[in-house]
């Protein structure tokens, strides 16, 4: 059903609460950063900040807060992540001291095979091709991860948590200017029915400031908020994605509701490694993302970056080493471990860092960054160096008035995903994230398609511990494969450079995914492509739109950030 969109005569940069109180309304530039003292979340979208906050205001644990928080960035920040989707959670217990990751990574139906990228030249596809419609649709596992989650920390009743997202639906959003420009950017959406409907009514698209319901939705957050998760992995919500799936106007690809059925969320043991006097945390395989910031980090202890000037050229040749390191060791190294076995503690070890730290030149480049003998399979895999295309993700950090911590990134891989609807809300491309080569002379790759295997990932949930095991930091971004870099700047700038975390947060993106070093556009950080060059860098002057969203616990309380690239705010109390 898509119901009468309302268009203001003029439209209000400041995002209210309410589309009822106004005087309520929350200007996102003032709130980047924040002071707390009791709780505190920082969100990329001011209506999902506020759903968060309300709960944490009522007792509620960040877990609780997390599902209030990522139903309402399903829709008012559809492009970015959603319940047609998958995230990973990175959570801190504060009584037990114990750090847990939870996945809820699509998996690949039944259908799924190797060669499924492949066209019938013998060639992979084209990625823009493969990832529109149904070929690229992942099994949905957020919602079985938040009940997994909120099953061990959940405070208030799961219920509850869906009120702040039906109210919106069935009430009214105001649009956003990023999701109107997005849309009006969008070529394809705009005939494929359903999204067509929903996004470009009247035939054209939402415009900022325009009232959006979305009663469809409302109606799916009803049933599963009585009914629990398996009401989504069953019944008519399941048939209804099936049936999307499977006769999706672009690439209709067989998927079952046995397929959906069968999907589950798993505790997953996090990667944990040491950095200085901190401990990083973050998430394992089938993401990439904790190992990378731990390989990283790992390396870069051998230097004294604390005495450099902070994204100096001399520390960045430093940290872009260990990243092309890192991701050589990532393309060899890491898939599902439930069907490929990835060493872990290999990858991490103290000693094999230290020998991949050597390799690193403080005045030159390494002409040939390749993987490490990590592990003892090594000789059998062949690399996968084609890093993810989507950078539509989003980012949350939440501290709740127990301590408490949650880290969580969440995604539809590229913007808007498949671009397909199912029942008020958009489904994942997250397949593409696949290896589109299942072999290479002769070799298997480790991320390559199997039918209920979860694609590799780059999202890195962070959350860093003292030496007395307490939070310290809680951060993460959105920003496909180069998800890692953003977040190791913004730990870099906290832990070793002593920067206000909203000031590392907006610091200039600076990224190396094995290649080339990728420096943001319109930043004081292209001033290094002179010196970064003569140290033998190929460098390129790129826009880069992270979404780093941070929470820094201090002796004096929570410190918050927000990335200003995007349309996210810190609130606490």
């Amino acid at each position: 059903m898509i119901t009468k969109i309302f268009r203001p005569a003029l439209v209000i940069f400041t995002l209210c609460i309410a589309i009822t109180a106004c005087d309520d309304a929350i200007d996102i530039e003032e709130h980047r950063r924040a002071d707390a003292d009791k709780y505190m979340i920082a969100v990329a979208h001011p209506l999902a900040a506020q759903a968060g906050y309300d709960v944490l205001s009522k007792g509620g644990s960040a877990v609780d807060a997390a599902i209030a928080v990522e139903t309402v960035l399903t829709l008012v920040e559809p492009q970015s992540s959603g319940i047609g989707g998958g995230a990973f959670l990175v959570h801190f217990d504060a009584d037990k001291h114990l750090v847990q990751t939870f996945d809820g990574r699509e998996t690949a139906p039944a259908s799924a095979t190797p060669d499924m990228f492949v066209g019938p030249d013998g060639n992979p596809m084209p990625w823009p091709k493969a990832a529109t419609g149904g070929l690229s649709v992942g099994v949905p596992g957020v919602i079985r991860m938040l009940e997994l989650a909120h099953s061990q920390h959940g405070v208030l009743p799961w219920a509850d948590l869906f009120s702040r997202a039906i109210d919106l639906a069935e009430n009214g959003f105001e649009v956003t200017p990023r999701l109107a420009r997005l849309l009006a950017g969008e070529s394809e959406m705009p005939n494929i029915p359903g999204t067509q409907d929903y996004f470009y009514p009247d035939g054209a698209p939402l415009r900022a400031g325009d009232t959006s319901k979305n009663p469809a939705y409302a109606a799916v957050l009803r049933t599963v908020a009585n009914d629990g998760a398996a009401a989504f992995y069953s019944g008519d919500i399941a048939k209804g994605i099936a049936s999307t799936v499977s006769n999706a106007p672009f690439n209709p690809t067989p998927m079952t509701i046995e397929d959906i059925a069968s999907y589950q969320a798993k505790e997953r043991p996090p990667v944990c490694a040491p950095y200085r006097q901190y401990r990083v945390c973050g998430m394992g395989p089938p993401s990439s993302g904790g190992i990378l910031v731990a390989q990283v980090l790992g390396m870069l202890s051998h230097f004294d970056l604390p005495s450099m000037e902070p994204f100096s050229a001399e520390a960045v040749h430093l940290l872009v080493e260990a990243s092309r390191l890192a991701f050589a060791d990532r393309a060899l190294y890491v898939g599902d471990s439930d069907f490929v076995p990835v060493p872990v503690r290999g990858l991490v070890d103290r000693a094999y860092l230290r020998q991949r730290a050597q390799l690193i030149d403080s005045a030159n480049r390494i002409e040939d960054a390749t993987a490490g003998r990590a592990g003892q399979h090594a000789w059998q895999w062949a690399p996968d160096t084609d890093p993810e295309k989507g950078v539509s993700t989003t980012h949350f950090s939440i501290r709740d008035r127990y301590g408490n911590t949650v880290s969580m990134t969440a995604s539809i891989e590229r913007p808007y995903g498949s671009k397909i609807m199912s029942q008020g809300f958009l489904l994942n491309n997250e397949l593409t994230d696949f290896s589109f080569k299942p072999m290479d002379k002769g070799r298997h790759v480790a991320n390559a398609v199997y039918a209920g295997k979860r694609p590799r990932s780059t999202m890195s949930p962070t959350i860093v511990l003292d030496k007395n095991g307490a939070v310290v930091l809680a951060i993460g971004s959105p920003g496909g494969s180069r998800i890692a870099g953003y977040t190791i700047k913004a730990i870099l700038g906290v832990l070793d450079w002593n920067m206000h975390v909203a000031d590392a947060i907006a610091a200039p993106n600076i990224v190396s995914r094995g290649g080339p070093v990728d420096i943001e556009a319109d930043t004081t950080a292209v001033d290094l492509k002179p010196a970064l060059e003569a140290l033998g860098h190929e460098v390129r002057i790129i826009g880069m739109n992270s979404g780093l969203h941070g929470i820094h616990v201090t002796s004096d309380g929570l410190v918050g950030g927000a990335d200003p690239r995007r349309e996210g705010v810190v609130l606490g109390d």
